[in-house]
């Protein structure tokens, strides 16, 4: 039952994810919560032309995920103390193989979207921000609520997602345990074809 909730959640949040899309502002909740809707008006008027033809959803995903997540970071922190032992050549080609898997998933899940509601919750924001948590909660019929949380940080005047918070469990952390395991297992190398493996068969 746990493994449906997060997957809805995962729809409802990873439809967000791609609400970043827009000129940095002030209030990053404003960003949120006007684009937000935006991006979700786009998919459900698109949604018999993208289930027609499902390849649509990555020109989608390109223009509006990719300009405002930080995959670096995301890659140097899912890969934990293992970074520091990577070369030049396989740090990008980690972040290379992490950012296309975080593609093709959120490409995956917009295509599952499915009228989950997002409720905006109250959020602190000092106005010398630089780094914050924007709290949103994602309700699906039949389900309860599950709480999604943007960690977002202020890159050269424009806000940027380094991670997200589904249900409590981090999502770099969720992969850091994972990527560990492979390391330990297949070294450095070994993840990265893991990682390029897992890129051929999502979405087929």
């Amino acid at each position: 039952m746990r493994g449906v909730v997060w997957m809805r959640a995962m729809i409802g949040g990873l439809v967000m994810l791609s609400s970043f899309a827009v000129a940095a502002v002030s209030d990053p909740q404003q960003m949120v919560r006007e684009t937000g809707d935006r991006v979700l008006a786009e998919v459900t008027a698109r949604k018999a032309e993208l289930e027609a033809r499902p390849e649509l959803i990555y020109p989608l995903v390109e223009s509006t995920v990719l300009p405002h997540f930080d995959f670096r970071e995301m890659s140097q922190s899912a890969l934990g103390r293992f970074w520091r032992d990577a070369s030049e050549d396989q740090k990008a080609g980690i972040t290379r193989e992490f950012r296309e898997l975080l593609v093709r998933t959120y490409a995956s899940a917009l295509l599952g979207y499915s009228g989950q509601q997002i409720e905006y919750l109250p959020a602190q924001i000092p106005a010398d921000a630089t780094n914050v948590m924007i709290p949103t909660r994602i309700t699906s019929a039949g389900a309860p609520p599950v709480p999604i949380n943007y960690r977002l940080k202020l890159e050269d005047s424009k806000w940027m997602v380094y991670d997200v918070v589904i249900d409590g469990v981090s999502l770099i952390t969720n992969y850091r345990s994972q990527f560990a395991a492979v390391v330990r297992r297949n070294g450095i190398d070994g993840l990265i074809a893991t990682l390029a493996d897992k890129n051929r068969q999502v979405g087929k």
